[in-house]
């Protein structure tokens, strides 16, 4: 299940009539299989291995401290580190054993991205966890490439990459430090789920958690950033941990989510065989990361080829600040696109007939990193026959140079046939 990429150059990913080859292995297609070709141009890309690439350089940074930081009894790191990982996993390990329910909206074919009904581009680098606990790991990093069906703007982009953190504690471990630990317990019988903690832990073991999380990550940023970066705290939910977290960082004016922790779910740790523990788990995005660290614009710039990007990060030391120069910003030229949704909401197979993330990918499959911007610009139902109305605006600029009208058009008309001829719509051209 965690098999690991061989290193050197990946074997090709492509998609075919009847399956799906994806780093050398072959995958049966589906109903359900909606990878697409540049989709899968990314798989083996592995950028956060890709020496002094700002993906690399923030990975071994962190990397970095959190060896020089956390220490083992025997002198070596106390966290291990996992880079290499093959993206493809089943739906169990990206759902079922983060005890996300089947239903669950995060499961949804519009929202990921598929082989099979049985395995999938991880959407996140959590899919590997339970795998790595009951390996018998107990403090662990994880970096990887994931996959999403999204949006399209400056901050995101269908594959991104994710580093994970999981430290479990024994009972002996979290109390040591404590007056009279030893008197004290991780979980309790007759317990009940309060806002504060699950119902098998003791409120005082989750408050110990809770506090080296905020600790470790609030240590890391600042870190990274210095002393003065504003962070703040939300509360949230995910199905896997309980209390949960949002970490929030000023950036241009903004406060801008950068990482998601709680403490884990202990029906997780015992279906990994550490169910005598009790631990903490988080998740961040390193392109988030990098570009507030390095104040890069766009996130499209991290896939980019163009030596001006890429040899600002060829640093001596990766701990060596790295102001980044903005490349020359070239003018954008923008689309509109509007037509009528396909009637009723269900297709026979079930799904949904159309969802916005399903006009997104169209427009990535056409016009790739062309289109820095697509926004819903007007919603509109008919007031007599019901029928609903979309208008998008497309953005569309080249990070390299600089696009004409009559390039931009050919491309604007491929997605409008492509809209009506595979997504049902009815073109308002």
């Amino acid at each position: 299940r965690c098999n690991q990429n061989t290193k050197g150059h990946a074997p090709q990913s492509v998609i075919g009539q009847d399956s799906a080859q994806v780093l050398g292995q072959s995958y049966p297609r589906d109903d359900f299989t909606n990878v697409t070709p540049k989709i899968l141009e990314k798989v083996g890309r592995n950028l956060h291995n890709q020496s002094h690439h700002p993906l690399w350089l923030i990975k071994e940074r962190i990397k970095a401290h959190f060896y020089s930081s956390y220490i083992g009894r025997s002198g070596n790191p106390l966290f291990s580190v996992h880079d290499n990982l093959s993206p493809v996993v089943t739906t169990e390990q990206n759902f079922d054993s983060l005890l996300i329910p089947p239903g669950h909206p995060s499961r949804k074919r519009g929202d990921n991205y598929y082989l099979n009904r049985t395995t999938m581009l991880r959407a996140h680098t959590s899919a590997h966890q339970t795998d790595l606990v009951r390996s018998g790991l107990d403090a662990f990093l994880l970096a990887g490439d994931v996959y999403r069906r999204d949006e399209i703007d400056a901050s995101h982009y269908p594959v991104f990459h994710q580093m994970e953190g999981v430290r479990l504690f024994s009972n002996r471990q979290l109390f040591s430090r404590v007056q009279n630990g030893g008197e004290l317990s991780l979980f309790e019988r007759g317990g009940r789920r309060s806002p504060e903690k699950q119902e098998t832990h003791t409120l005082e073991a989750v408050k110990l958690v809770e506090f080296d999380l905020k600790r470790t990550l609030t240590q890391l940023v600042s870190y990274l950033f210095g002393a003065d970066l504003e962070i703040r705290w939300v509360d949230c939910y995910f199905p896997f941990t309980h209390p949960s977290f949002e970490m929030e960082v000023r950036f241009q004016g903004d406060w801008m989510e950068v990482l998601g922790c709680g403490v884990m779910e202990q029906e997780l740790l015992n279906s990994a065989g550490a169910g005598d523990k009790l631990g903490w788990a988080f998740g961040l995005g390193l392109e988030r990361l990098a570009m507030v660290l390095y104040s890069i614009p766009d996130i499209r710039l991290f896939w980019s080829q163009d030596e001006r990007f890429l040899k600002q990060f060829r640093v001596q030391d990766i701990h060596q600040p790295v102001c980044f120069q903005t490349l020359s910003k070239y003018p954008p030229l923008h689309n509109d696109i509007s037509f009528w949704l396909p009637n009723g909401k269900e297709s026979e197979a079930g799904r949904e007939s159309f969802t916005e993330n399903d006009f997104y990918e169209l427009v990535r499959s056409i016009g790739g990193d062309l289109v820095e911007k697509v926004s819903l610009v007007d919603n509109f139902t008919h007031p007599k026959t019901g029928r609903r109305s979309h208008c998008y605006r497309i953005i569309y600029r080249h990070m390299e140079r600089t696009l004409t009208q009559q390039e931009v058009q050919r491309v604007h008309q491929q997605i409008e046939q492509a809209a009506e001829s595979e997504l049902g719509v009815q073109g308002r051209f």
